[in-house]
């Protein structure tokens, strides 16, 4: 990394503005989550919507003041994602020890960048559909030679990434990103904690799966997003509970994003 990089970085981490911005990026991802529980619950009990990030931002478009709310979503989101940039740039080192250091803050830096471009997409009015999306990627990447090992390891790293999100629930080592405060608010945050890693990372994983299956298969057809792994789990045996539970666990998270807010170490 360049001294300006680092200097940039380490005058981001040191501003009360960027702190006030990232913990406000943090309240904006569990308004995401929140919306996003919220359909996949209601699906649950036999109504409908788009269950994924795209869909959440265009339920909230329809609600009184939601294009403006929409929008600084997608101020805080990007935010965030510098935040994030700026604490991968601040590891120092340069061998392999220090490269692994900056893989998770780098790679939350990617997710909030592309949180923050699909809330940019639905404020200017354009329509996505994630399930569309990863099919058509699915079927150039199997249209190319090796693509088919390409879908195949992304599968892979998605679905490693939902192990991941649900181990961090079960050992609790969230307690590395936040505060854990005394009392009834340690217990509660504890409880919101474990179970929306678990439900988030149990969705994540359903995701790499499709995706590992449209790989094996070479079938571009059974891949997708969010969307279709809820309505693979609505297939499954007792799917409505597990959709339910899933959703349960993102309203978890969503609270969970909230203690954040108060209680991240920054």
């Amino acid at each position: 990394m360049t001294d300006a990089a680092r200097d940039a970085a380490r005058a981001a981490e040191r501003s009360p503005v960027m702190r006030g911005l990232a913990r406000g990026g943090y309240a904006a991802n569990g308004v995401v989550h929140g919306v996003l529980g919220a359909i996949i619950i209601a699906i649950s009990l036999g109504g409908s919507g788009e269950p994924d990030q795209a869909g959440a931002f265009d339920a909230l478009s329809t609600v009184p003041l939601g294009l403006a709310g929409v929008w600084l979503l997608a101020g805080l989101l990007g935010a965030l994602a510098l935040w994030h940039a700026a604490q991968a740039v601040l590891v120092r080192g340069r061998d392999l020890r220090a490269w692994g250091r900056r893989v998770s803050p780098s790679a939350q830096s990617l997710v909030y960048v592309v949180l923050s471009g699909i809330a940019v997409t639905v404020a200017l009015g354009a329509r996505l559909d994630g399930d569309r999306s990863a099919r058509e990627a699915s079927e150039g990447l199997l249209a190319t030679p090796g693509g088919v090992f390409v879908l195949g390891a992304a599968g892979l790293g998605i679905a490693i990434a939902g192990i991941a999100f649900a181990s961090i629930g079960v050992r609790r080592s969230y307690d590395k990103v936040v505060r854990i405060p005394d009392g009834r608010r340690g217990v509660t945050l504890n409880v919101v904690a474990v179970i929306g890693y678990i439900g988030k990372g149990v969705a994540i994983g359903i995701v790499g799966i499709l995706l590992l299956v449209a790989a094996f298969r070479q079938e571009a057809q059974a891949a997708g997003g969010m969307d279709a792994a809820v309505h693979a789990l609505l297939e499954q045996t007792l799917g409505p509970l597990l959709v339910f539970l899933v959703g349960l666990g993102l309203l978890s998270y969503t609270a969970f994003s909230f203690f954040r807010v108060r209680y991240a170490k920054l």
